[in-house]
C-alpha cells in the first residue's frame, strides 16, 4: 500500500515537472512572436510614412515644375513684346529721322511743295517704314525700271525735268505709291543723266519698301548702288538694302550689309540707324 502511494506521488511529482519545463518555453515563444509582430508593425508604419514623404516630395516637384513653366511662358511673352516694342520704335525713329533728311531750320512745312536747294537738289522728305499696305499701294510685281548708265543723250530742259521730278515726289508724300513709282520709272528713263536720277531711283526703291514689296525694292537699291555707287543717296541706299534683307529674314546678308553701312559712314544717321537695327536682328534670331 504504501509503495503504491510512493509511486503515486512521483508521478505526480514527474507530471508537474515537466509542466513547469513546459510552461516557460510556450511562454517565452508566445512573447518573442508577440515581439516580432511589433517589430513588424513598426517596420510597416515606417514604411508608411517614408511613402507618404515621397509622395509629398514628388507632389512638391511637380508643383515647383509647373510654376517654372508658367515663369518660362511669362518670359517668353514678355521677350515678344520687347522684340516687338523694339522693332516698332527702331521704325518709328527711322520714320522720324527720314522726315527731317534735308530740312533745313526754318524749312517748309512737310506739305507744302518742295523748293529747289542749291545745286538744284530737291530736299526730299524721307517715308521711313511703314509696312501697311495703302489703297494706293505700288504694283507688287512691277519691276524696277532697267535704265542703262548716263548716256551722251542730248540735254533736257531743266524746267520739264525738274517738272516731272516734283510730279513723281508729289504722288510719293501723297501716298499714291503706285503713280509715283510709274512716275519715277518713266523719270529714270526719260533723264538717265540728270542729276536727280540716283534721287529718282532711291524713292522709286521706297515706294516699293513702304508697300512690303521687299523684294522688288531690295533690287532697285541694288540697281541705285551699281550704277551710282558715289551719289549722296548711296550710304541711304545700303541702309535700305540691309533692312529689306531684314524684312526678307535673310539674317546673315542682313547683318553683313548693316555692319557695311557702320564702318563706310561712321558717325552718321545711316550708321545709328544701323547699329539699331543690328541690336534688332540679334534680338530677332534668339
Amino acid at each position: 500500500m504504501f509503495a503504491s502511494n510512493t509511486r503515486s506521488i512521483c508521478a505526480a511529482a514527474l507530471v508537474a515537472a515537466v509542466a513547469f519545463s513546459i510552461f516557460p518555453a510556450r511562454a517565452q515563444a508566445q512573447r518573442m512572436s508577440l515581439a516580432e509582430r511589433v517589430e513588424r508593425l513598426e517596420q510597416q508604419q515606417g514604411n508608411t510614412q517614408n511613402g507618404v514623404e515621397l509622395v509629398n516630395q514628388i507632389n512638391a516637384l511637380q508643383a515647383q515644375v509647373q510654376s517654372l513653366q508658367g515663369q518660362n511662358e511669362e518670359l517668353r511673352h514678355q521677350l515678344d513684346q520687347l522684340k516687338q516694342q523694339s522693332k516698332d520704335q527702331y521704325t518709328d525713329i527711322d520714320s522720324r529721322i527720314g522726315r527731317l533728311e534735308g530740312r533745313a531750320p526754318g524749312a517748309a512745312p512737310a506739305g507744302a511743295p518742295p523748293a529747289p536747294a542749291a545745286g538744284g537738289q530737291l530736299p526730299d522728305a524721307q517715308l521711313g517704314g511703314n509696312n501697311s499696305a495703302p489703297q494706293n499701294a505700288a504694283p507688287r510685281n512691277a519691276p524696277p525700271p532697267n535704265a542703262a548708265p548716263p548716256t551722251n543723250a542730248p540735254p533736257a530742259n531743266p524746267a520739264d525735268e525738274k517738272a516731272a521730278y516734283d510730279q513723281a515726289f508729289g504722288a510719293l508724300k501723297d501716298g499714291r505709291y503706285a503713280e509715283s513709282a510709274r512716275a519715277f520709272q518713266g523719270f529714270i528713263g526719260q533723264y538717265p543723266n540728270s542729276d536727280l536720277a540716283p534721287n529718282a531711283y532711291y524713292w522709286l526703291g521706297e515706294s516699293y519698301y513702304v508697300t512690303a514689296n521687299y523684294p522688288v525694292s531690295l533690287d532697285t537699291f541694288n540697281k541705285l548702288l551699281a550704277q551710282y555707287p558715289n551719289s549722296q543717296k548711296a550710304s541711304a541706299a545700303l541702309l535700305k538694302v540691309g533692312y529689306c534683307q531684314y524684312e526678307l529674314k535673310q539674317w546673315d546678308q542682313a547683318e553683313s550689309t548693316l555692319n557695311q553701312v557702320v564702318q563706310k559712314y561712321p558717325g552718321t544717321q545711316e550708321a545709328n540707324l544701323a547699329q539699331g537695327r543690328l541690336r534688332a536682328l540679334r534680338l530677332e534670331r534668339r
